[in-house]
């Protein structure tokens, strides 16, 4: 453990006379503990020794991404005063995805990156000019593009502080950290409207999920998916099964909605529902998980990807009567 990498850690992410929120979370017995200090507080060396000793105990250590406003004693949404960063939480396939967005032209290059245990990250952007609903957005862009956590969109979020262990591994990780860049950026400087985040997906191999007749895995989930949905199965349940099956895939929770996705919207149109219908049910059941203006064109490009896929399969059932039924049987 070294407690100057979280001084240093502490004073590059805040500022003189600010609160700040500590957690303190053990596994076994489970316990939490909250502290609301200042910065002046958090960064003193009898502060500091007193968390190295819980953390050697087996405490986890814990700081809230932005400062919370004067007087405040919990860690609630409204007790936040600013957004000071964006962060992502990326605990799959961590190296790659590490790699792929330093590479990215819809993002500046990371303040700051976490290594929290080995092959995963937690990654930061000093930001200012946000919103909360709009920092709120861009978090679950940046979770859709990269592959990260889509739990960990909050702006009242904890993140785990270097120079302390990460005592859910035995032996105990030491949690790790690098300062790429020491800009502060705003929100022109995230280019994750619909079209730039289709773009930041391609190279995970995501932007298509279709049947093509091959008894592939995406194929054997294609046709779970279709079966489920018929029997009236919930989109949602089945988006989390899904997801936590395909556990191989860069981002399986992206691939898993937009496999459900297509799946029932296909089902719709067969159906008869007017597309627009279609689009306005996509639209509603990924309100709550994706940012607005992305939402709003994914749902019309799944629809119309749905919508074609039908009209193929209804040239196919004229033109190769024999086929398609082959094909369906």
């Amino acid at each position: 453990m070294n407690t100057q990498t979280a001084h240093e850690f502490l004073t590059r992410c805040f500022h003189p006379g600010e609160t700040i929120a500590l957690l303190l979370r053990r596994e076994s017995p489970a316990s939490t503990t909250q502290r609301i200090v200042t910065l002046e507080q958090a960064i003193a060396p009898r502060y500091l020794a007193w968390l190295r000793y819980e953390n050697h105990s087996g405490a986890n250590v814990y700081i809230a991404a932005n400062p919370l406003r004067s007087g405040s004693r919990k860690r609630t949404k409204d007790c936040i005063a600013e957004v000071r960063h964006l962060y992502l939480d990326i605990d799959v396939d961590g190296d790659n995805r590490i790699a792929a967005l330093m590479k990215s032209e819809t993002v500046p290059t990371p303040t700051v990156i976490l290594s929290t245990s080995p092959d995963k990250y937690q990654v930061l952007w000093r930001v200012e000019g946000f919103g909360f609903d709009q920092q709120e957005n861009t978090l679950k862009s940046l979770a859709i593009a990269f592959g990260g956590d889509s739990a960990c969109t909050d702006r009242n979020r904890v993140l785990r502080v270097p120079g302390f262990r990460n005592c859910k591994y035995d032996p105990a990780h030491l949690v790790t950290v690098e300062y790429p860049n020491d800009s502060i950026y705003r929100p022109e400087d995230f280019r994750l409207d619909g079209a730039s985040l289709n773009a930041a997906l391609l190279p995970y191999g995501l932007a298509r999920t279709y049947p093509t007749n091959k008894n592939t895995h995406s194929e054997q989930d294609w046709a779970w998916a279709v079966q489920q949905l018929s029997l009236g199965e919930d989109a949602g349940k089945l988006t989390l099964t899904l997801a936590s099956r395909r556990s191989d895939k860069p981002n399986p929770l992206y691939y898993a909605q937009r496999t459900i996705d297509i799946a029932s919207a296909r089902l719709s149109l067969i159906e008869g529902a007017p597309i627009e219908d279609v689009i306005a049910m996509l639209e509603d059941r990924r309100s709550a998980e994706l940012p607005g203006s992305f939402c709003a064109s994914r749902a019309r490009e799944i629809a119309t990807t749905a919508q074609r896929m039908v009209a193929r399969h209804k040239f196919a059932s004229i033109h190769h009567p024999k086929e398609n039924h082959n094909a369906t049987a």
